[in-house]
């Protein structure tokens, strides 16, 4: 049995075509991710669907269940919608089975998840909603820097003394960045220290939570190796045992959720249906 998720954010659509096999065992046969950037985004959504499926090699009438998560309203050919903190904590369960919270860090919001073997939520918390948190400000600053996005996470690695960011607001943490530059601070040094503010934020929730112990990252931060490494070391500071993992899937884990929330929709329904018949 083949299935989809279709994950559409505010700054890209993911989708995910899993596999599941009678057992219940499941697996990725293919991903693929789209930027918006300004297009259509019932374009996005068609071109990143065709391209996850040719990738698939399979047809649109193979999928036996589409599911959508975030913004899904403009996915046509969805049979059904999961919330976005179901999605991700399947998601993180499935690539990251040991993982007891999750962070999922997306373009404009940021949200901490404390979570069972099962992947069910039992806790969460967001940011405050001022976006100094979010991927889009690290994208404006790293813009301002003249640094592309996939470079931020290496140099904040080379940072020597970091220079913090303290306030809450993007606006006045963006203001921040620049008289930091009038002043001559190396990018690297401005970077980690805006990792090591983000990273506080995202600790400070998971610890409210009582969540102490292994940890996940999702969404479209979650490749940032300079920003898992500052909440690593924001959880040492604090004296917590957090391990914090990343995944190269972690980007479609939303998706992935997605997918598998679906196949296991679609058997409940094709068991249904049996019993009826």
């Amino acid at each position: 049995m083949i299935t989809a998720g279709v994950d559409v954010g505010s700054s890209s659509v993911k989708v995910a075509v899993i596999t599941s096999e009678d057992a219940g065992g499941e697996g990725v046969i293919a991903l693929r991710a789209e930027r918006i950037r300004r297009r259509p985004l019932r374009k996005v959504i068609a071109d990143c669907w065709q391209g996850a499926l040719e990738t698939a090699g399979v047809r649109e009438s193979d999928v036996a269940y589409a599911a959508t998560t975030g913004e899904g309203d403009l996915v046509e050919f969805r049979r059904g919608h999961f919330y976005g903190m179901t999605t991700h904590s399947r998601g993180a369960i499935f690539l990251i089975p040991q993982a007891r919270g999750v962070v999922d860090i997306g373009a404009l919001h940021a949200r901490a998840m404390k979570i069972d073997e099962r992947s069910r939520v039992l806790n969460y918390k967001m940011t405050s909603q001022c976006a100094s948190g979010t991927g889009q400000f690290l994208e404006n600053v790293a813009r301002y820097l003249g640094i592309a996005l996939e470079d931020v996470g290496p140099m904040s690695l080379e940072a020597a003394t970091p220079e913090v960011v303290s306030s809450v607001c993007a606006v006045l943490a963006e203001t921040d960045v620049i008289n930091m530059v009038s002043r001559g601070i190396k990018p690297a040094d401005i970077l980690r220290g805006i990792h090591l503010s983000m990273a506080g934020r995202y600790v400070k929730l998971l610890r409210a939570m009582g969540v102490v112990d292994d940890v996940a990252l999702t969404g479209g931060l979650a490749a940032d190796v300079g920003l898992a490494a500052a909440m690593r070391e924001k959880a040492r500071e604090d004296g917590l045992e957090m391990k914090i993992y990343t995944h190269p899937h972690s980007l479609h884990a939303g998706a992935i959720g997605a997918a598998l929330w679906g196949a296991y929709r679609h058997r409940v329904l094709e068991q249904r249906a049996r019993s009826i018949a």
